[in-house]
């Protein structure tokens, strides 16, 4: 019988058949498993990552439960693993998570922190790869198909190194999920969690996923969950057992992705990310504008399209530009930096508004255009805090109409000024 693959995720010393610890360096972190070499696709997940990074700076934390979140009627953002054996959870009001664990250290948010601790994860993530693609700003997908022969060592040790490299230089710990496709890499990263490198095979997927609640499979919600359960299927066994034709037509699209999931089968390719630079939309007026309301009423929905690709990519900006073409083709920029990074639509206006009226002085103007750019990736959380900041105000404005356009479609909500009547546009163009 061949040897399974093995080897320490301490010192990346091969490790014996059948050996329990490292004979090198004497740790009981092994990876083994019979594909380890040979699967390449990787989900990465901070652990616990904002309270991660607070016991990191303050060492005086690290055994004690810390709650990252809002004032006491705000929510639970992250909570350390410790804080989570008291039942706290993220997104828990802060008052019920003070109930459980009155011995809680709470921590406001310090998302530029978070950011550019998370900027430091993904460097290093580039380093073995182009093929990574964000999820979130503490977790991402990775492909390291074809890798072996730059890093001279198969993938798995690559990302071995990589999580021990975090954990050294940075101060926080990651866990790491590896397989065949995306949705069997993030069911592995939640195996062992903290710290974890867990393995999900092909050969095996199917059985291996069979005993996990439906509600791991990414997209089940309370909603779906319970629906299911009242069709007696609680597990992934239960939904391989069912015909993926019942499937689809007991729950249109999603039962069709159930069934397809549910077999350890997901053809999603990584989807990687470049550097973006800049956002930026414009639009050429068909008839030049002078007024200066004409040109606030076209400016508008360039925001709110700007900001809307901005959330979509999950990026904030330091800098805020306006740009203008006169009749006579003179390009005019103007750019404002801002105190804190942002990627709302009002914040552009109101920060463009004011250059917008200096140069609005008679002149005529064929286009208009709003970006964003000195960008990071977006950390903030909503908070229900009493006493919001002007800026949080409208991004919780922000985030309650996203919502509704998401439920009811772009048109579900707008403010005033976006039905005010629009000068027709030529030609519309955005730039990342």
């Amino acid at each position: 019988m061949a040897e399974i693959p093995a080897f320490c995720l301490e010192c990346d010393a091969d490790i014996p058949d059948l050996a329990r610890a490292c004979p090198a360096c004497g740790a009981r972190r092994i990876a083994r498993h019979e594909e380890l070499h040979t699967l390449q696709i990787a989900h990465i997940d901070c652990d616990a990552f904002y309270a991660a990074v607070e016991k990191r700076d303050d060492p005086g934390l690290v055994d004690k439960p810390v709650i990252v979140g809002g004032a006491v009627r705000g929510v639970v953002t992250t909570a350390c693993y410790i804080a989570r054996t008291y039942g706290v959870k993220s997104a828990m009001p802060m008052f019920e998570a003070r109930r459980r664990c009155p011995s809680a250290v709470v921590i406001r948010p310090d998302f530029a922190k978070y950011a550019d601790a998370a900027r430091q994860v993904r460097e290093r993530m580039f380093a073995l790869t182009p093929m990574v693609e964000p999820v979130s700003i503490d977790e991402a997908f990775v492909d390291l198909s074809g890798t072996a022969r730059l890093h001279a060592m198969s993938p798995a040790r690559s990302l071995a190194k990589l999580q021990r490299e975090i954990r050294r230089e940075l101060g926080f710990t990651v866990s790491v999920g590896l397989s065949c496709n995306k949705f069997l890499a993030k069911l592995a990263s939640e195996l062992d969690k903290p710290n974890g490198f867990s393995v999900i095979g092909a050969k095996e997927a199917k059985s291996r996923i069979a005993p996990m609640p439906v509600r791991a499979i990414w997209g089940v919600g309370p909603a779906l969950e319970a629906k299911l359960r009242r069709d007696s299927i609680a597990t992934i066994a239960d939904l391989q057992q069912q015909d993926a034709a019942h499937l689809g037509r007991r729950y249109g699209d999603s039962g069709l992705r159930l069934a397809r999931l549910s077999h350890g089968e997901d053809s999603r390719k990584i989807n990687p990310v470049r550097e973006t630079k800049s956002v930026s939309t414009e639009t050429t007026f068909n008839v030049d504008l002078r007024n200066l309301r004409d040109l606030e009423d076209a400016l508008w929905p360039l925001c709110e399209k700007a900001s809307a690709r901005m959330k979509e990519k999950r990026l904030e900006g330091r800098v805020i530009t306006l740009k203008l073409k006169t009749d006579d083709f003179h390009a005019i920029t103007r750019r404002v930096a801002l105190p804190d990074p942002t990627n709302l639509a009002r914040t552009a206006f109101d920060t463009a508004s004011p250059l917008l009226a200096r140069e609005a002085d008679g002149r005529a103007f064929r286009l208009i255009g709003i970006g964003f750019s000195e960008l990071e990736t977006s950390s903030h959380a909503m908070q229900n805090e009493l006493f919001p900041t002007p800026e949080g105000k409208k991004r919780r404005e922000e985030h309650a109409m996203d919502k509704i356009r998401e439920k009811f479609g772009a048109d579900g909500i707008a403010l005033g000024r976006s039905l005010a009547k629009k000068k027709p546009s030529r030609q519309n163009r955005d730039n990342d």
